[in-house]
């Protein structure tokens, strides 16, 4: 079952066509990452699935839900702001109360959004005093509040310090037991840690989209690197006329390239290295990651 459904999606200005034409549907229970570079055109798509901006023409629609969207729905801008001068918990306690839930379920629900997203500690302090990790978990557990079928998130991550994307990203993972997410990220290494699905935004079109299994098994090619004590650019010429050996490369004193089959290609190697007498001192393989199968689709 899908919690939203989008059809032909655009969005002009008067100088930009920032969204064009795009289509896709967001599984229940799943997480979903909208990849792409700043100015792809994400922020825009979020901004109009969550009411803050009108599509120029398209639609978007809840199956399991005939009212205003915005019910059904949690989010966290890019940049979320926050009365400051408040505790987490009082925080927490007024965004309840503005969706609806008398003040004693609010309280409740903040006490349960609080040790979930592990800010028990905090919740008398002012958040003023919060780390930027803190704030965003917090930001998270505000759209949690009134238990939305679709979490919504903008660059959850981006402006934090790695110890606090890595506190984000693991409640992201835990998120998805509870909800279905959609996040926004231009930092592939972090979608591929916590999507099932992916959506490629570039210019403002969706260029691939679909499980992330998926679409690794139709474009992933493997990678190999040689190290070599000494310089590798002879090698280099050597490996780069043979047929079954793509986008060779020398890095310092390391080749790096693709091949179609890895099993095949690591037997090959070990045969020329050994008739060769070549002096390697490493050899490695590795399947391509979310960036580089990006960067492939995308050119």
């Amino acid at each position: 079952m899908n919690v939203l459904e989008v059809t032909a999606l655009e969005k002009k200005y008067k100088e930009k066509h920032a969204v064009k034409g795009i289509s896709f549907q967001l599984e229940k229970g799943n997480c979903t990452a909208l990849i792409g570079p700043n100015g792809a055109g994400k922020t825009t798509t979020l901004n109009i699935l969550t009411g803050l901006t009108p599509p120029t023409s398209g639609s978007f629609t809840t199956p399991e839900h005939s009212g205003d969207i915005r019910s059904i729905i949690g989010y966290l801008p890019q940049y979320p702001s926050f009365f400051e001068w408040m505790t987490g918990m009082e925080y927490l306690t007024f965004s309840g109360e503005i969706t609806g839930l008398s003040r004693v379920d609010s309280r409740q629900r903040s006490e349960e959004l609080l040790t979930l997203v592990n800010l028990n500690e905090g919740k008398n302090r002012k958040i003023s005093q919060y780390s930027g990790g803190m704030k965003q978990r917090l930001g998270i557990a505000q759209a949690l509040i009134h238990q939305p079928k679709l979490v919504i998130l903008d660059e959850p991550v981006s402006a934090l310090d790695p110890f606090g994307r890595r506190e984000v990203l693991d409640l992201l993972n835990e998120l998805k037991k509870h909800t279905t997410i959609l996040f926004s990220t231009h930092i592939l290494n972090d979608a591929e840690q916590v999507c099932d699905d992916v959506l490629f935004l570039y210019d403002g079109k969706l260029i691939e989209q679909g499980p992330l299994s998926d679409i690794k098994a139709k474009h992933q090619t493997s990678t190999m690197k040689i190290e070599f004590k000494g310089s590798a650019v002879h090698y280099k010429n050597i490996l780069q006329d043979l047929p079954w050996v793509n986008q060779i490369k020398v890095e310092k004193e390391s080749l790096i390239f693709e091949v179609e089959d890895i099993e095949e290609g690591r037997s090959r190697l070990f045969r020329i290295i050994a008739e060769g007498n070549w002096p390697v001192v490493r050899l490695g393989s590795s399947d391509q990651s979310l960036e580089e199968l990006f960067m492939k689709v995308m050119r």
